[in-house]
């Protein structure tokens, strides 16, 4: 089983940043432009790339769709892009934005029969990532700031048998910190099933990489890591592969 690479764009106000642990207060500026950027993944060998709508994610609707539909012609690589996903409809414009995959999160886990439906739905099979963000392994909504009596494990144990194109798991502890991912979590939830299950959050450096390798996790999402320098894209795909 080969390992996915997934470099990451956050988008606010149209601008490339990231947030430590979630906080909208606590933002990092990049002076990068997002199409540029994308298509350095692209040259740097990524096939994946992730895109999240930060004022979507705050607003709770998608708000930067039309950026990102041209960061996803730009680049020419397969695309999973959320922030803000709350109903049918915003699948259905992110898929004709040209996303392979919606991330959705806050909505499921707080109307699940709304899910259950969609996952029935022939249209979205393996077309929406189901995002589980966890502080101590309990799911987390609302941009992180609620926490539910949900353990992560459990959901993805529930999901199991259906079509749902991946797992997204975020430690919240360790988003934007560069401190490593929760390496032991991540693999509980790639154990719970079929599911491919992406690692999200903590990655600073190569040997967290490495970390993640041979554990039956499908791939990572790299984020501030990449824009500060202290991963090389094009290094941790060669290794992935």
């Amino acid at each position: 089983m080969s390992f996915v690479i997934v470099p990451s764009i956050d988008l606010r106000n149209g601008k490339v940043v990231r947030l430590r642990q979630g906080d909208y207060a606590d933002q990092l500026n990049y002076a990068v432009d997002p199409i540029a950027t994308a298509i350095s993944f692209r040259e740097a060998g990524a096939e994946w790339m992730h895109i999240v709508d930060l004022d979507g994610a705050k607003e709770g609707h998608p708000v930067q769709s039309a950026l990102v539909g041209k960061i996803i012609a730009a680049s020419g690589l397969k695309v999973q892009t959320g922030g803000g996903v709350r109903s049918t409809d915003d699948i259905r414009k992110l898929i004709d934005a040209g996303a392979n995959r919606v991330v959705v999160g806050t909505k499921a886990i707080e109307d699940w029969p709304w899910f259950e439906s969609l996952m029935q739905d022939a249209a979205f099979a393996h077309r929406v990532v189901l995002a589980l963000d966890a502080k101590d392994g309990m799911v987390a909504t609302r941009g992180w700031t609620e926490t539910s009596t949900l353990r992560a494990v459990d959901v993805a144990k529930k999901v199991a048998a259906w079509p749902v194109g991946a797992i997204l798991y975020t430690d919240v502890a360790k988003d934007g910190m560069m401190s490593g991912p929760n390496v032991e979590q991540t693999q509980k939830l790639a154990e719970a099933g079929p599911i491919p299950v992406i690692a999200s959050g903590g990655v600073g450096n190569i040997d967290h990489i490495k970390g993640l390798l041979g554990r039956g996790i499908w791939g990572v999402i790299v984020g501030r890591s990449l824009y500060e320098g202290t991963l090389d894209l094009r290094q941790a795909i060669t290794l992935a592969k």
